[in-house]
């Protein structure tokens, strides 16, 4: 369970990091806001580097998923528009292949 603690830390470091350039450069925000957005994709960087996974292709293309989830619930949270059904549909399509690719059989 620790790889979806690291995961979730991920996710959350990029989003809110990419929000900060969004809010900058979308939303005349101060370039102030580069400053924890730098940080929070630092942590970002991190956090992807303590998943349980030998290989990092592996540990990049299953926390896909995982950012998909994140970044439709950040849209409901944080900017308070509803996900629909074709992004719910869309976010359990992602989880499932994340699992896939993170938790699936290998050959020893």
């Amino acid at each position: 369970m620790a790889t979806v603690g690291w995961y979730g830390l991920a996710a959350l470091g990029e989003i809110a990091g990419c929000f900060a350039f969004w809010a900058w450069l979308r939303l005349d925000r101060s370039p102030l806001w580069l400053l924890p957005g730098i940080a929070a994709l630092a942590i970002f960087a991190v956090a992807l580097t303590r998943v349980d996974s030998d290989h990092a292709g592996r540990a990049y293309a299953a926390y896909g998923g995982v950012y998909i989830a994140a970044s439709v619930l950040w849209l409901a949270i944080v900017e308070r528009q509803p996900p629909d059904r074709w992004d719910l549909a869309g976010t359990t399509l992602a989880l499932a292949g994340a699992a896939l690719i993170l938790w699936g059989p290998r050959p020893a």
